[in-house]
């Protein structure tokens, strides 16, 4: 197991910065999302790639996470850590909502992000939680950037193996413009993704509800390595003919530890314009 992160700096314009802090590889609550060992194997395949740059995240402020949550929810979840495993969930849920943030800021200026962060958020609404999430780091991010003036509008590709309630439940006006695909298969799960970003009008930016449980050997029994490289072709076509380049990922779900990174990658590759 992974105990130290060597913090890659790119010396290449063309790299993809990779949200992360050392602190996510620690377990923070009992869920599969929150386990020990989950993340290791996209720290190791993105840290000893040249073309990857891993930047650390700080905290998102309160007001930050008010803007998509309750206060409620925010104080419910601080509580909800003094029972966690090392009283660590509320930072972590702070360090995945500010690593959405500046996942977001980064690809504002054309360069593709992923940020590979835990808890997930899509199952987050203003005002509850459950599904392993705790703060809604898409929202956070889109609305912190719409609250900044860079914004106005969105599209959200969620291909995670369960709808993203939370997102819908927020961002539920025609400004933004979320997508769960569908179907059997990489053809059709494909086939799915691309008439929707075909149909879609412009926006500002694309981002995606990065979930890797459709993978054929986790829960959805669904998707291939490959299915996740194309998903990020499709975001990077659609962000360079329709939104100034502006693309970036979040992590979701991906249940299968030792694939995980693979897929991550896969997705990553996708995301910069890699065709293989």
């Amino acid at each position: 197991m992974l105990t130290h992160t060597q913090i890659t700096l790119c010396p290449h314009s063309s790299c993809v910065k990779v949200i992360y802090h050392p602190l996510m590889l620690k377990k923070y609550d009992r869920t599969p999302a929150g386990a020990e060992g989950r993340l290791e194997s996209a720290v190791e395949i993105l840290s000893s790639n040249p073309e990857y740059e891993l930047i650390e995240p700080r905290s998102a402020t309160k007001d930050e996470v008010l803007l998509a949550h309750t206060e409620d929810l925010y104080e419910s979840t601080r509580h909800e850590s003094e029972k966690s495993p090392g009283k660590l969930l509320f930072e972590m849920a702070g360090l995945a909502a500010g690593g959405a943030i500046m996942a977001g800021e980064l690809a504002m200026k054309g360069e593709p992000v992923f940020a590979l962060i835990r808890p997930p958020g899509h199952h987050a609404s203003r005002d509850s939680h459950w599904g392993y999430c705790y703060f809604n780091n898409i929202a956070v991010s889109l609305l912190n950037l719409q609250a900044k003036g860079m914004i106005s509008s969105a599209f959200i590709l969620d291909f995670d193996l369960h709808e993203g309630d939370g997102n819908i439940n927020i961002l539920d006006d025609r400004r933004w413009i979320i997508h769960n695909p569908s179907g059997r298969g990489d053809g059709a799960f494909l086939q799915d993704a691309k008439r929707a970003l075909d149909q879609s009008p412009d926006v500002d930016i694309i981002v995606a509800s990065a979930g890797f449980d459709q993978y054929v050997h986790d829960w959805g029994e669904n998707l291939s390595t490959d299915a996740y490289r194309q998903l990020g072709l499709l975001m990077h076509d659609f962000a360079m003919e329709r939104c100034q380049g502006r693309r970036y990922g979040l992590l979701e779900g991906g249940y299968n530890y030792e694939d995980l990174g693979k897929n991550v990658l896969a997705f990553c590759e996708g995301l910069r314009g890699i065709r293989k």
